[in-house]
């Protein structure tokens, strides 16, 4: 069974840019895998982000963007502000109509940088 692979930490101050990766351990990840991001800050049921690899949902802000990177599905944030501090889901479809999820918490602050830590579903 294919598990999600993550960079262990990634570090971002306000208006910098970042980015996520979500890998799988059996292989590339395509635009087959149809990726898709999710957003949960603290209370709030998850938001989709960005779906089939790229495709901004109704609202998202323009800073948010999706892709292949390598072979690795990714979200870019340029110029984070201080609302995007959340925790992001990835999802990927692996046959048999099931995903797998990755989350990463996204701390964004005013002082010098803090880090976006990956953790355990």
């Amino acid at each position: 069974e294919a598990t999600v692979t993550q960079e262990p930490a990634l570090s971002v101050s306000p208006g910098g840019t970042v980015t996520l990766t979500c890998g799988l351990s059996s292989g590339s990840v395509s635009s087959s895998n149809y990726p898709a991001w999710y957003q949960q800050t603290p209370g709030q049921a998850p938001r989709t982000v960005i779906y089939n690899t790229n495709s901004r949902h109704s609202g998202v802000p323009a800073r948010f963007s999706g892709s292949i990177s390598g072979n690795k599905a990714a979200l870019t944030i340029t110029g984070t502000q201080l609302e995007d501090e959340a925790d992001y889901y990835c999802a990927l479809y692996k046959g048999s109509y099931t995903y797998t999820v990755m989350q990463t918490h996204g701390e964004v602050g005013p002082k010098p940088p803090h880090v976006l830590r990956g953790l355990s579903p």
